[in-house]
């Protein structure tokens, strides 16, 4: 089944939507006094920082080693094909200092991909959101876990078996990560920032996905030439 553009812009915008209908007012709050309550956190608030290609110097964060979080992310995103501009703007909160909140949590949602390593596949993605949604519970987040029953019956497997015991494991002991400040932090070791986390890499999805394509393969290979005998 095939979105138009138009279609997909819609459902964007409604996903958007209903994350700040959700998120305020008690969630978007108890996100900004974790903020106030923390140095770098209250930093981040006092500077207002935007992560954007601009802002970040994607060209820049490509020539860094391989092992820095600011070459991770950058690589991720490549990989991925997404880049910081895609984020929606906050429209639907009044309080300026809570609709930065807002904003600088979904800015941020590509660099927890990033160190964690988790890709945009659906398990992927619903591994993230619970994650976050016990890193920040943030309901949105919580509520995207719905998704999980579009899942075919391989990945639904994958996602309870697999990735969200991670999810809870790392999101529970994790520092939060709201109060991450990305930007002076480009330049650091990515395992060395994942082991301040409290963050455990998951299983490589790819990899993974990428075993069960080859038994296929050869589990039809052999039913072939079982058939050609």
């Amino acid at each position: 089944m095939t979105h138009t553009n138009h279609e997909h812009d819609h459902q964007t915008d409604l996903i958007a939507t209903c994350g700040e209908a959700t998120a305020t007012p008690y969630f978007i709050y108890r996100l900004r006094d974790a903020m106030l309550s923390d140095p770098t956190g209250r930093q981040i608030l006092r500077d207002r920082p935007r992560i954007t290609s601009q802002t970040l110097q994607m060209s820049y964060l490509r020539t860094l080693p391989e092992n820095t979080v600011g070459r991770t992310y950058a690589t991720w995103l490549d990989r991925e094909g997404v880049s910081p501009d895609t984020r929606d703007n906050v429209q639907y909160i009044d309080d300026p200092e809570c609709a930065y909140v807002m904003q600088r949590y979904r800015e941020c949602h590509d660099f927890y991909h990033a160190v964690t390593g988790l890709p945009i596949f659906v398990e992927g993605e619903l591994a993230l959101k619970a994650f976050e949604f016990l890193n920040t519970l943030i309901p949105m987040t919580g509520l995207s876990l719905f998704a999980s029953v579009r899942l075919k019956p391989a990945e639904r497997e994958r996602l309870f078996k697999i990735y969200l015991p991670w999810a809870v494991k790392s999101g529970l002991k994790s520092k939060e990560l709201i109060n991450v400040y990305w930007e002076k932090i480009l330049e650091k070791d990515v395992g060395e920032l994942r082991e301040e986390l409290g963050i455990e890499r998951p299983p490589d999805m790819r990899e993974i996905r990428r075993m069960i394509r080859m038994q296929k393969k050869r589990e039809k290979e052999a039913a072939a030439a079982t058939a050609g005998l």
